[in-house]
């Protein structure tokens, strides 16, 4: 018996975040609409499992050189013991969860206690496990990639911090991700960077669709990206089916090129109705 067999729909736009409260079920239901053979939108199963675990993913990238922070997980139950390894500054985020949730000032730790403390109020409040990498100062550029077999990369867009308090670091807290008054006093923004040259752009562009090969994402995704002032580029995380609002991150990079927001998601469901379950 098919699902939703009273709509029969063509294709479903998967939308979906959590199921039942938990973030790592996105792929299950992913996994269920493939084994039904129902066409849907995003990323696969596969893809969506690995993306959405931020040290499985860093593994796979750091295995194919691919430069990511150091980082350690701390899971819940356990008492958290720093490795020697890591670098001050540290930044404590959650393992799992997407959309800067649980990120603030507050994240970037200089000593053991404050990044136990910080780690403790992960597992209690979010109650999520915590990884914990090395800070990477640098500018904020996230890559938007589209496509299953045949992938496109989007423009590169910068996320700007424009006119922060003095003392604070420029990273996405949740605060400067979803708070718009705050980003209009804060001057903060996304824009298209003017001053890279076109040979670092195409190395970003390259490193991007081999990010999107190797983690198996299909769809579309946007990749996180720390570029230091000494030319390094580190990968901080993908993003397998990230927000496509109008105005994020996906639909600015599209419209740099020309695709308006209906030709976007005009797009997304194509690639959806085109993706070989299973291949």
């Amino acid at each position: 018996m098919r699902p939703y067999s009273n709509l029969n729909p063509t294709s479903l736009f998967n939308l979906l975040e959590e199921f039942q409260d938990n973030p790592l079920y996105d792929h299950h239901v992913a996994g269920y609409l493939e084994l039904m053979q129902q066409c849907y939108t995003g990323c696969n199963p596969r893809g969506l499992l690995i993306a959405h675990d931020k040290a499985l993913s860093k593994k796979i990238l750091s295995y194919h050189r691919i430069r990511v922070p150091k980082f350690a997980v701390f899971p819940r139950g356990r008492k958290p013991r720093l490795p020697k390894k890591l670098r001050f500054p540290l930044i404590v985020k959650s393992l799992v969860e997407e959309g800067s949730y649980g990120i603030s000032q507050a994240s970037i730790v200089h000593s053991a206690e404050k990044c136990l403390e910080r780690i403790e109020y992960l597992h209690e409040k979010l109650r999520a496990p915590a990884i914990v990498e090395e800070f990477v100062e640098g500018r904020e550029l996230y890559l938007s990639i589209i496509g299953n077999q045949r992938v496109e990369v989007l423009p590169l867009v910068e996320l700007a911090f424009g006119n922060l308090p003095e003392g604070t670091y420029p990273i996405a807290t949740s605060k400067v991700k979803w708070d718009w008054k705050y980003q209009q006093e804060r001057e903060i923004e996304l824009k298209l960077p003017t001053d890279l040259d076109e040979a670092t752009l195409r190395k970003l562009k390259r490193l991007g669709r081999r990010i999107y090969r190797v983690l198996d994402l299909t769809g579309y995704a946007r990749i996180d990206l720390r570029l230091h002032e000494n030319g390094d580029v580190y990968v901080l995380e993908a993003n397998a089916n990230p927000d496509i609002a109008y105005g994020e991150e996906l639909s600015v990079a599209g419209e740099a090129v020309g695709i308006s927001y209906q030709q976007l998601l005009q797009k997304i469901v194509n690639l959806g109705l085109r993706y070989h379950q299973g291949a």
